[in-house]
């Protein structure tokens, strides 16, 4: 059995992910490991761990200037945020030359931004913690959010995931 033909395809096939829309995604961390704190009273309390994703997350816009943040949130073993891409005719990136040797302005798409989530959240954890070695699942979950009703849905959802932690499928005690 040829496990890469039974594999499903992460992201929607021939979508340009750098094209101006809300996107929602969920990382889940490495064998779904609970280390970013715990929920106590249907609320999530983040820990040291927590709050390195947090502050990364916090800090995309200052890196991917395509990029505005909407809801998240940070449950003890994933994360669920609302990313929008739009266009921004004012930033160039004066290392991407073009032709005539003017800058080409840079877009970067979902996957880049997420990239930088994991690595830059990943890198911090790794630096302060020594017992083991922290690291996310190798991809992530996506939905191009495609009308306002689907927007307040999915921001409905970040806001009550906490409270249904007990319910939660990423919740260790509801895998198999």
């Amino acid at each position: 059995m040829d496990l890469k033909k039974d594999r499903k395809l992460n992201r929607w096939q021939g979508f340009d992910y750098s094209f101006p829309g809300y996107y929602f995604i969920t990382i889940c961390t490495h064998h779904r490991q609970s280390i970013f704190g715990e929920i106590v009273d249907c609320e999530m309390r983040l820990n040291e761990f927590g709050e390195i994703v947090k502050q990364c997350w916090l800090d995309l816009p200052n890196h991917y200037k395509n990029c505005r943040l909407d809801y998240f949130v940070i449950m003890p073993n994933h994360f669920h945020g609302i990313i929008e891409i739009f266009e921004n005719e004012n930033y160039f990136d004066p290392t991407v030359v073009g032709n005539g040797l003017k800058p080409f302005p840079t877009t970067h798409g979902l996957s880049e931004i997420v990239r930088a989530l994991k690595t830059f959240s990943s890198r911090g954890i790794n630096k302060i913690q020594n017992n083991f070695h922290f690291s996310w699942q190798k991809s992530f979950h996506d939905r191009v959010i495609r009308d306002e009703n689907e927007l307040s849905a999915k921001r409905e959802y970040i806001r009550c995931n906490p409270g249904k932690w007990a319910e939660d499928r990423n919740n260790p005690i509801n895998v198999k």
